[in-house]
């Protein structure tokens, strides 16, 4: 039965992913896109390492509130706000994962490039996926992946993706009692996302500004934060 549930979810997954980076790639709401957003840090004074940091930082900043304000409401409206906090987090961690690919001269639109996005949304778990895949790390880590993944691969990577987001979406759910106290369950909520989404943003920068040590680092690095959701 809790495979069948998680398939669903990794259903559900799969589509809100497909959402957020069109969204994300294209401008939402008056929000701008992925590229205005990278363009504006490459204007930035600094170092790309400085100006990628200072996107991850307001990013982070961004993913608290929106945590925060969803878990407000306790117990009474968790079955509303939860799926749209999810969703709200995952649109600001897919377009800053795409800013920061694009700021390393990275084409965002391609496949395959948007299947390493969708990697980075694992946080500490991207080496495993990447191992899972049979993947062999090395320099220039992400033009080697572009270069060798076949359309099926591409299927395969979107998929574990979106199963190992779903199988972490009921510990989040019911992550502390904690949530039916409105005040702490904003906070809780709040903490969270933004701890995930500083992980993601690292992973991020680690894969598409650091193309040629990316692998070896996070497989030296550990944070003790869990990935994701």
């Amino acid at each position: 039965m809790s495979k069948i549930i998680t398939t669903a979810k990794s259903g559900i997954v799969s589509k809100v992913l497909e959402w957020t980076y069109a969204r994300a790639i294209n401008g939402f709401g008056g929000v701008d896109s992925a590229y205005q957003l990278g363009n504006d840090y490459l204007k930035s004074k600094g170092s790309i390492d400085q100006q990628v940091d200072q996107l991850i930082k307001w990013q982070v900043t961004k993913a608290a509130s929106s945590g925060f304000f969803a878990g407000l409401g306790g117990w009474a409206i968790m079955p509303f706000a939860l799926p749209a906090n999810i969703a709200s987090v995952m649109y600001i961690q897919v377009r800053m994962i795409s800013a920061i690919a694009y700021m390393g001269g990275h084409d965002i639109q391609s496949d395959q490039v948007k299947s390493v996005i969708y990697v980075c949304m694992l946080g500490n778990g991207t080496k495993e996926i990447f191992k899972e895949m049979g993947i062999k790390a090395g320099e220039k880590f992400v033009r080697n992946f572009i270069e060798q993944s076949s359309k099926k691969m591409l299927l395969s990577v979107n998929e574990k993706v979106s199963v190992n987001i779903a199988s972490k979406l009921g510990s989040k759910g019911l992550s502390g009692l904690g949530k039916a106290v409105p005040l702490v369950g904003g906070l809780i909520g709040g903490g969270f996302d933004a701890a995930s989404t500083q992980i993601i943003g690292k992973v991020a920068k680690k894969i598409f500004i650091d193309d040629d040590k990316s692998f070896s680092i996070l497989e030296r690095e550990e944070t003790g934060i869990p990935s994701l959701l």
